[in-house]
């Protein structure tokens, strides 16, 4: 199993539509990926590791897949699509890293 991780800087004046990410852009991606993505989920930063600190990224999602290959195969077909949406719910420029899941 690996994990796509897709990771949005806390970064002041940026606009993020939360919504927007979770009821569409997240939900898009699911469908033109197929069963290739096994599920995903959302995440909406909170805080900082001390208190009254900001959150790192102010938002990021975690696609999981049965491997890379079936990763790259269902998603790069799609990517312009799914890049192109990204202006619907933010002006930052998200981060990504792909991971193995070895515990989960």
């Amino acid at each position: 199993m690996i994990k796509v991780s897709v990771m949005y800087p806390n970064t002041p004046g940026a606009r993020f539509d939360h919504d927007y990410y979770r009821d569409t852009h997240m939900p898009l991606v699911k469908k033109l990926m197929g069963d290739a993505c096994d599920h995903y989920t959302v995440d909406k930063g909170l805080a900082g590791a001390t208190p009254g600190s900001q959150a790192t990224y102010i938002a990021m999602c975690h696609i999981f897949c049965a491997s890379l290959e079936a990763f790259q195969s269902s998603f790069a077909p799609h990517a312009a699509v799914i890049t192109a949406d990204v202006a619907n719910y933010t002006d930052l420029t998200p981060l990504f890293q792909i991971s193995e899941v070895v515990v989960g």
